[in-house]
């Protein structure tokens, strides 16, 4: 069985915006694939949207409707960027010790 620890946290929400996870050993499976994808375009929409706010905010006629709907955008962008960036990190290899802690010196 797999261990809480061992879910993958998936690029999209469920219903209410619940998180999704995906329990699999096989990180090249179907699924796995497939959420690999999903957060290469997100991050690639990031980027693009990134560039996109530069030119909004630097055009000083931009309207209060232009500049409400460019901060939903980011605002999806960066929740989306999140659960990456926390779905990614929980896939990271566990340090022998905590980056806070001083390793144990061997008194042997």
């Amino acid at each position: 069985m797999t261990t809480s620890n061992e879910l993958r946290l998936l690029p999209w929400s469920g219903p209410d915006d619940k998180p999704c996870y995906l329990s699999a050993d096989n990180t090249a499976g179907h699924l796995s694939r497939l959420a690999d994808n999903a957060e290469e375009i997100q991050l690639g929409l990031g980027v693009e949207l990134l560039a996109h706010a530069y030119e909004v905010l630097a055009d000083a006629t931009s309207d209060p409707e232009e500049l409400r709907l460019l901060a939903k955008d980011l605002t999806g962008a960066l929740r989306d960027t999140i659960r990456v960036a926390t779905s990614r990190g929980h896939r990271l290899p566990r340090p022998a010790h905590s980056a806070y802690e001083k390793p144990q010196a061997n008194l042997g």
